[in-house]
């Protein structure tokens, strides 16, 4: 299953949603507030993240590792105001990061590992006082 039931939303109390393979992220997924930590390893084909993803208030940790063909993140992302984990590593198209990534105040890791097409790092990172580790291993 590539796809996600839009009734995914409807899992109130869902903590941690671990997935793979994933072709596109239903935009019911905002109503998940409970959710911590979403984990959407080697999903090859997913290009982008609903801009309802910022609503996901409590999430902590968020995994797009090998997720290839990701080519940017929402604005949004700024409103995850509890991340603390962010993992974009093998996202071969990502070009680049929304400047309100600084806005991310706690933080604590940022993986951008071969984000071979990452053209510059932004200077809004600056701005992650909380970050403890940056992993750019063949990035920009």
């Amino acid at each position: 299953m590539k796809k996600l039931p839009t009734c995914i939303g409807q899992l109130m109390v869902l903590h941690k949603l671990n997935y793979d393979q994933l072709k596109e992220l239903p935009m019911s997924i905002s109503q998940l507030t409970t959710l911590q930590m979403l984990i959407l390893l080697t999903c090859f084909e997913l290009k982008n993240l609903p801009t309802s993803i910022g609503q996901l208030i409590v999430l902590q940790e968020l995994n797009l590792s090998k997720c290839f063909k990701l080519n940017e993140l929402p604005t949004s992302i700024d409103q995850l105001m509890a991340l603390q984990k962010l993992d974009l590593s093998w996202c071969n198209e990502l070009k680049k990061l929304a400047t309100s990534i600084g806005q991310l105040v706690g933080l604590q890791e940022l993986n951008l590992s071969w984000c071979s097409q990452l053209v510059e790092l932004l200077t809004s990172i600056n701005q992650l006082m909380a970050l403890q580790r940056l992993n750019l291993w063949w990035c920009c």
